[in-house]
């Protein structure tokens, strides 16, 4: 079997896969994003950094897109806890503002009293990256630290998809993560109640959100199909003819499939459509059964990464 008719223009398409060893990452659902109690939280939020800073001039819109650089950040530090640090204000390239961030949020981290590493739910990257759910965190938990009395909207809650790559395949779980407690409860937590197969609901995310799940997926695939000497390089387009789909069930599963019995170079939709017919039917055979997945949507959208990130949870539970 000739390997290259597998790459399609690898060096256009190239992906650093190491780079999501090890890796967990916490996404926002699209439904929660929409959730008028998160909406109040981030307008009361945004109001409380105006009106800290307005002596100052500074107008924040976005919680996202204003806080990123550290200048936000920097000067609610210095008001609100009197502290100067030795930083530039206004940091334009990256390492500077990576840098920047450094050393506002150590000195933030201690001011809040969090020397645990395991209570810090932001870092650097993540504020730099933007990451929605680590900035609300953050500013939460400086207004309940240094303005007691502010009425945030209580019992902020949104549904969170985590997403882990490891050496042994990609896991990911749905939890409730808390933003602001209950009036009636204790302090700020997550549930630890987990969801069922939330690849569907990965797969609505944002664009840009997708992508990054895409790759992790990748990452799982050309781990496994490396040892038969082949490399995916566009999700989408070599999915679609079930080939790559068949190749690693047989690797994950540890059975050949006999190549008389599926068509290895696919040229029409008849023949696409057999080759993944026949790998829904083996993963039923074996045990995992996608009822809402069908053929014709593997060939055509995105259902075939949902019975690729489904054999990978299984394969990392073991599951027999």
């Amino acid at each position: 079997m000739e390997a290259d008719i597998f790459e399609y223009h690898k060096e256009e398409c190239s992906v650093d896969t190491e780079s999501f060893q090890g890796e967990r990452r916490k996404l926002i659902q699209p439904t929660s994003l929409k959730d008028p109690k998160l909406e109040k939280l981030k307008e009361a939020l945004v109001d409380w950094i105006n009106g800290t800073l307005k002596p100052e001039h500074i107008v924040v819109q976005s919680l996202e897109e204003d806080l990123y650089d550290g200048l936000v950040l920097h000067h609610l530090l210095s008001r609100l806890a009197n502290v100067h640090l030795p930083v530039e204000d206004i940091a334009l390239t990256i390492a500077a503002q990576t840098h920047k961030l450094e050393i506002v949020l150590e000195e933030l981290d201690k001011r809040l009293g969090l020397q645990d590493s395991s209570q810090i739910k932001w870092n650097t990257k993540l504020i730099h990256n933007k990451d929605l759910l680590a900035t609300v965190h953050l500013l939460v938990a400086m207004a309940r630290r240094f303005q007691r009395e502010l009425d945030l909207p209580s019992n902020v809650k949104v549904e969170v998809v985590t997403v882990e790559v490891s050496s042994s395949g990609i896991k990911s779980t749905v939890q409730t993560e808390v933003l602001t407690e209950d009036n009636n409860t204790g302090s700020d937590s997550s549930s630890s109640t987990e969801r069922e197969d939330p690849i569907e609901q990965l797969l609505k995310l944002e664009a840009h959100k997708v992508n990054t799940v895409k790759k992790a997926i990748l990452h799982f695939v050309n781990q496994n199909m490396s040892t038969v000497g082949l490399q995916v390089t566009d999700m989408d387009k070599q999915f679609a003819d079930g080939v790559i789909l068949l190749l690693l069930i047989g690797q994950l599963e540890g059975f050949f499939i006999p190549l008389c019995e599926f068509s290895l170079t696919p040229v029409n939709h008849s023949e696409m459509l057999h080759n993944v017919t026949l790998a829904l039917d083996l993963l039923n055979d074996v045990g995992l059964h996608l009822s809402s997945v069908n053929p014709q949507g593997c060939c055509c959208h995105h259902e075939g990464l949902v019975c690729t990130v489904q054999e990978a949870q299984r394969e990392m539970r073991g599951d027999t």
